[in-house]
């Protein structure tokens, strides 16, 4: 009976330590099932990303680098503050500024003579200059008032109104477009100078400031960057500079002590060339632009 009783208790004994094991057993599939885990205790493995799966950084097209290639060289009025050129029927329009000094004439650019001018009142500033049409609109800096001139008389025949400063001027074909010294050109009905849009410059991603005097050539602006011997030809649709041009050097040391800031930009669409000069420069420059 002894034996009997042992084996019973040793069975008792082997049951309870099974039914021990299988409980844990259970108890540790039910922690580690999906879903039943605790949402702290979880690791995520790294993810290996290929080389197509990451995507690249955006590739800004590269700016063109140019420089000015002097074809030939004109005289220039010394006392003349250029702040807007056009070319037009063979001869110069030029806007001039200052207070007390400001006007608009027309230069035969072989010898620099001024065949005609017209004075503004010492109380404007007289800076970018657009010919639409037979009308030549010219800015002023800081009294918002565009004086529109007949192209032949230089007579007065109408003053447009615009908000904040005016600095250079062209005409696209069909806007006005305006600088104001900084990185935004405006672009303008020409009949009112109503505000259309807006145009944000930059170059290689970053704004351009201090954009100045104005040319329009076919789906391209040019800008004078003012206290740079900088020209930028802008993208007129998308505001991106696809080309930055070295026009230093054109005058000499001498020349320089008397002289302001480049300038002045017109294009002579006859000969595909460019004509250059500056605030009280002693010379205009004929030039084209080739590769630095």
């Amino acid at each position: 009976m002894r034996e009997a009783a042992k084996r019973a208790q040793h069975r008792s004994s082997a049951l309870l330590w099974a039914g021990m094991i299988a409980a844990v057993l259970i108890a540790v599939g039910v922690v580690m099932a999906p879903g039943l885990r605790n949402a702290g205790d979880e690791t995520v493995s790294p993810v290996d990303l290929g080389a197509a799966e990451v995507s690249p950084a955006p590739v800004l097209p590269q700016v063109e680098q140019l420089r000015v290639h002097v074809i030939r060289k004109y005289p220039h009025a010394t006392d003349a503050f250029t702040q807007g050129l056009i070319w037009h029927g063979g001869v110069m329009y030029e806007s001039t500024g200052q207070y007390g000094k400001s006007e608009l004439r027309r230069v035969r650019l072989k010898d620099g003579n001024v065949l005609a001018r017209r004075k503004l009142d010492p109380g404007f500033f007289g800076e970018g200059l657009a010919l639409v049409d037979q009308r030549l609109i010219q800015l002023t800096w800081r009294s918002g008032i565009a004086f529109v001139s007949d192209v032949v008389t230089l007579q007065e025949r109408e003053t447009l109104r615009y908000a904040g400063e005016g600095w250079g001027l062209c005409y696209d074909g069909t806007s006005l477009v305006m600088s104001n010294g900084s990185s935004t050109l405006d672009f303008r009905d020409p009949g009112s100078m109503a505000l259309i849009r807006k145009l944000n410059v930059t170059k290689d991603g970053l704004p351009v400031d201090e954009l100045n005097e104005l040319e329009c050539v076919g789906r391209e602006i040019y800008a004078n960057v003012w206290r740079h011997d900088e020209i930028v030809r802008i993208d007129r649709a998308t505001g991106r500079v696809t080309g930055s041009i070295d026009a230093s050097g054109l005058l000499t040391r001498i020349e320089s002590r008397r002289a302001d800031v480049l300038n002045g930009i017109a294009y002579k669409p006859d000969t595909k060339t460019f004509l250059l000069t500056g605030k009280l420069w002693p010379q205009v420059f004929e030039v084209d632009f080739e590769p630095r």
